[in-house]
């Protein structure tokens, strides 16, 4: 029944996402010709920001999708890292549009442009609506998704975007003060660069295998020791597969007591996605001495101490 819920949720999601997208791509074309029109580098400005909306929500939109494709045996983790490299994309494209807007505020700094205020509010108006008919549609599945939480905030934001591009619009209508155009594209490019950046960043954390943002490693171990039964740990591993998908790997040495110990394995996983929210854990258990019983592995021997030099295990005396 859980498994059902949540794919008439996950349809629920992408059915909103696509209204969503379709909304902001075409007022975004429609900004971007405004923009050309009205010669508004805020105008111009403020679509780069709605760029960035529709990406996200492409890019929220093919999570969906994709991430439904079960894993096979090339891609073992599945697909949901395209989000991953899209977003790393995204970032790098907005980056792009963000420095040439700060180049052509320059520009018109030094050579001033007539802008045609009156169409420049219109646009920005439409766009405000375009916005909120966006958030409305997202507002529910926010709630319960990150996905789509993160979606939601992208599409926030640029409704507070174009609230500066209608108040500019309106200040240059009124005074004719054709400079607010481009301090307002400059205004809007710096929003836009301190999310990006962040955005670019995360992206290659995940790409790298880095620990998390949020996410101790320090503190991770501490909490595994506190496990009862674990006496040391090592080769201990944590990295995120996707955003919202956290993985661990370790060696955990154990008293020989609790090699066979299954619920000690249960207890660790349990903890770590309660405590930190890891949704995958791959545990070693090594014994601690291993006495009597099973070997204890020696991953970490030096290549001499495997081919019994110094240091190597030396082997149980046989019983009589």
């Amino acid at each position: 029944m859980g498994q059902g819920h949540d794919h008439t949720s996950g349809g629920a999601n992408a059915s909103a996402l696509t209204r969503a997208l379709i909304l902001t791509g075409s007022f975004l074309l429609a900004e971007v010709a405004g923009a050309y029109v009205f010669n508004s580098l805020a105008l111009l400005s403020d679509a780069a920001h709605m760029l960035t909306d529709a990406t996200a929500l492409a890019v929220a939109l093919a999570a969906i999708r994709i991430g439904r494709r079960p894993a096979d045996r090339r891609r073992t983790w599945g697909y949901s890292r395209f989000e991953i490299l899209a977003a790393a994309f995204n970032a790098s494209l907005l980056f792009l549009v963000a420095f040439y807007i700060l180049y052509e505020a320059w520009s018109r700094f030094r050579s001033p442009a007539e802008v045609g205020s009156v169409g420049m509010l219109v646009v920005a108006f439409l766009g405000l609506l375009v916005n909120w008919i966006s958030m409305r549609l997202l507002a529910e599945g926010s709630e319960g998704s990150l996905n789509m939480k993160g979606a939601y905030l992208e599409v926030w934001s640029d409704f507070l975007g174009s609230v500066a591009v209608i108040v500019g619009a309106a200040v240059i209508w009124v005074s004719g003060w054709n400079w607010v155009d481009p301090v307002l594209g400059i205004a809007i490019a710096l929003w836009v660069l301190p999310r990006t950046w962040t955005l670019l960043s995360e992206a290659v954390d995940v790409l790298l295998e880095s620990v998390p943002r949020g996410v101790e490693l320090d503190a991770v171990e501490a909490a595994i020791r506190e496990v009862r039964g674990v006496q040391d740990v090592h080769d201990l591993h944590v990295w995120a597969l996707s955003s919202g998908r956290t993985a661990l790997s370790a060696h955990i040495v154990v008293a020989p007591s609790l090699a066979r110990e299954e619920q000690l394995e249960e207890a660790l996983s349990g903890m770590l996605t309660t405590r930190f929210g890891i949704s995958h854990t791959t545990v070693q258990v090594e014994l601690a001495g291993a006495h009597g019983g099973l070997p204890t592995p020696h991953w970490n021997e030096s290549p001499a101490a495997r081919d019994g030099g110094e240091g190597a295990p030396r082997p149980h005396p046989k019983a009589p």
